[in-house]
């Protein structure tokens, strides 16, 4: 009887366990926990909590790798607005970039890391609207910067940098709305002076001035000269 009493309890806390599960309210909507599995299998694709119809608090959400639920995602929600605090992971539990959206746009501040530490591989910004906006720099393995740009709305606006994983400044470019437009620098890893001149709307204008250890070696001249066909 102790067993048959046991596993009637069992089957009730099951039932009910089920019961509180995948529910809707009076209108319909997603209310309480809600966990999905891929389609005709046992393996979960999603698990998290609404409160009439929005999501709340914290959801994973799972890949399917070698039929097993690999978490790949988790999204911190909250009830008053579309906000979500967002971390994506690796298959091996390590995360991988994290940050906040707003519906399916990455706004505000944004890491992303090494994949052989959990150093910084780039740290950038989103405005509002989700396009890439202020400062955006990448990082070698060994925490050295690597690059420097600044955006403006999702086009390269700015000085933009890149050096050596020793430091050395490599070039300095200089871009408006998207294109090299202004006086730019390249250097050999010795940190000498290999070239220099000025871009304009994407394209070398004028005087090019280039080096060879330090020595000035050549000089092109890049000033457009239209050709006139006379008539015959």
């Amino acid at each position: 009887m102790k067993t048959v009493f046991l596993t009637l309890l069992l089957l009730i806390a099951t039932l009910i366990s089920a019961q509180e599960i995948n529910q809707l309210d009076a209108n319909g909507k997603y209310h309480g926990i809600w966990k999905k599995n891929f389609e005709g299998t046992n393996i979960a694709r999603y698990e998290g909590e609404f409160f009439h119809g929005k999501e709340i608090g914290t959801f994973k959400f799972y890949k399917n790798i070698k039929n097993k639920a690999v978490l790949t995602a988790t999204k911190e929600f909250n009830e008053n607005d579309s906000k979500v605090n967002v971390k994506f992971f690796a298959s091996t539990g390590k995360v991988v970039s994290e940050g906040q959206m707003d519906g399916k746009k990455y706004i505000g501040e944004w890491k992303y890391y090494q994949k052989t530490n959990n150093k910084l591989l780039t740290l950038e910004y989103y405005n509002d609207l989700g396009n890439l906006h202020g400062e955006r720099t990448v990082y070698y393995p060994n925490g050295q910067l690597a690059e420097k740009q600044h955006y403006k709305d999702s086009k390269l606006d700015g000085v933009s940098v890149v050096y050596s994983d020793k430091n050395v400044l490599l070039s300095e470019l200089v871009y408006v709305n998207g294109e090299l437009h202004g006086y730019s620098k390249y250097y050999s890893p010795k940190n000498e002076l290999v070239a220099e001149g000025l871009y304009k709307n994407d394209k070398k204008v004028g005087v090019w001035k280039y080096y060879e250890d330090g020595k000035l070696t050549e000089e092109k001249d890049f000033t457009y000269v239209p050709k006139y066909v006379k008539k015959q």
